[in-house]
């Protein structure tokens, strides 16, 4: 008589299969090793999604240079890098991974790539400091965001073959929710146990922490059972999108979008300098750090159903409910700059919090437009340009960390609010998509 393991009950009990296991859209050779690979792919992503969350270039990092006296000048091109670097493996080599029968080897390399990155990055926060400290993060975070490119690539292909469809939203959302709690839980800690001024070397330790949590999730990624998958019909993401530019050019609904998203990157580019004005009025202690960690954590898991929901609705008014909202904000801390209000760091972890919810609503609003801007035939072009596009307009845009280094943080805060302003009302000028 056949008697489930652990893992097959427990995999029953997350999924509901119960005696009936669902396999749709994977190979039927996978169909056995479902429980093996959900749970296997669950840790790996979980342990990615942590050590993310930990070396945000959002919050993590800017504090990071901040207190090792780095100029705001790199600090702006923190967010952009990150993001763009991403895109460039997506754009250029997902057709050679398509190539390739087993890819989980590709997620294998960027994670071990990710760790050497994050590593370097730590021992530079212990021993560098100012400009050259500044030059050894964004020289490392640009391997740390090539490597996550293509971690990201590889991961989608591998859930495909190795996860059935009805099973993967379940999978990501665990995954998602726990990665939430786990940052949560390292952000308490640094603001109950960790308290000093700026503490350089539990920050670095941070980063330290986010590179050890690659090695196991190598080990639970290279464990998955993954079937050899089709080598053939992958383009050129890169090469789409150079022939389809034409697109703005001709798709005049499309052109008004792209131009959107570009005003939109004052909302992704605003954190860095929130988290320098967090750092420069509460003297630096790094319990703020934790208040700030706490705060974003909270802000991802309330604010994405909202948005979420009202997104189903009309995801232009989302976009500009969330510009407007980081808009309001950013003046309004302009305003309260020279007063005793931000002397307290439980003010600035509210303000991080709204701000963290506008850029989440940004983000989901310009996803689910462009979702369904586009139809079947054009949306994958679409995304190629949109991406090219965005990715070479915020490097531009992270030299606005040189008006900080002019003016102060307070005032780049302002004009990032005032354009955020401007972001929102060039969205509600957007035709109306959703149903």
């Amino acid at each position: 008589m056949y008697h489930k393991s652990r893992i097959d009950s427990l995999y029953d009990l997350i999924s509901g299969d119960e005696d009936a296991r669902v396999c749709k859209d994977i190979p039927d050779s996978a169909c056995n090793h479902q429980p093996h690979n959900f749970f296997t792919y669950l840790g790996a992503n979980l342990l990615g999604k942590v050590a993310d969350e930990i070396a945000s270039a959002r919050l993590v990092l800017p504090w990071l240079l901040g207190v090792l006296g780095t100029p705001a000048v790199f600090i702006g091109f923190l967010v952009p890098i990150r993001e763009a670097g991403v895109l460039v493996p997506q754009l250029a080599v997902a057709a050679y991974i398509r190539a390739m029968a087993i890819r989980k080897w590709v997620w294998v390399a960027g994670a071990a790539l990710s760790a050497v990155a994050l590593l370097l990055m730590g021992l530079a926060g212990v021993f560098l400091e100012g400009t050259t400290a500044g030059w050894a993060v964004i020289a490392t975070l640009v391997l740390f965001s090539l490597a996550r490119g293509l971690c990201s690539v590889a991961a989608k292909d591998v859930l495909g073959k190795a996860v059935s469809k009805s099973r993967r939203g379940r999978l990501m959302g665990l995954a998602t929710s726990a990665a939430g709690v786990a940052t949560l839980a390292i952000g308490l800690f640094v603001e109950f146990q960790a308290r000093g001024d700026g503490d350089q070397l539990l920050v670095a330790g941070l980063l330290l922490l986010a590179a050890a949590m690659w090695v196991p999730a190598i080990g639970l990624f290279a464990a998955i059972r993954e079937a050899p998958g089709a080598t053939r019909g992958g383009g050129n993401a890169l090469t789409e999108a150079l022939r389809h530019l034409a697109l703005l050019r001709t798709d005049a609904v499309f052109r008004r979008y792209v131009i959107g998203r570009i005003w939109l990157l004052a909302v992704a580019l605003a954190a860095p300098f929130y988290v320098l004005l967090a750092q420069s009025r509460t003297s630096g202690e790094v319990s703020g750090l934790g208040l700030l960690m706490i705060a974003g954590a909270i802000a991802a898991s309330v604010s994405a159903p909202l948005w979420g929901w009202l997104g189903d609705h009309s995801s232009r008014r989302v976009m500009a409910a969330a510009a407007a909202l980081a808009g309001v904000l950013g003046i309004g801390t302009w305003a309260l700059a020279d007063t005793p209000w931000l002397d307290h760091g439980y003010v600035h972890a509210a303000i991080f919090l709204v701000l963290n919810v506008a850029h989440s609503g940004v983000r989901l609003g310009r996803k689910v437009y462009l979702v369904d801007l586009g139809s079947q035939d054009n949306r994958a072009a679409m995304v190629a340009v949109s991406n090219t596009v965005i990715g070479i307009a915020m490097l531009g845009a992270g030299a606005v960390g040189l008006l900080a280094d002019r003016v102060g943080t307070a005032e780049v805060i302002l004009v990032l609010g005032v354009l955020s302003l401007v972001a929102a009302a060039y969205a509600l000028r957007l035709p109306e998509v959703s149903d």
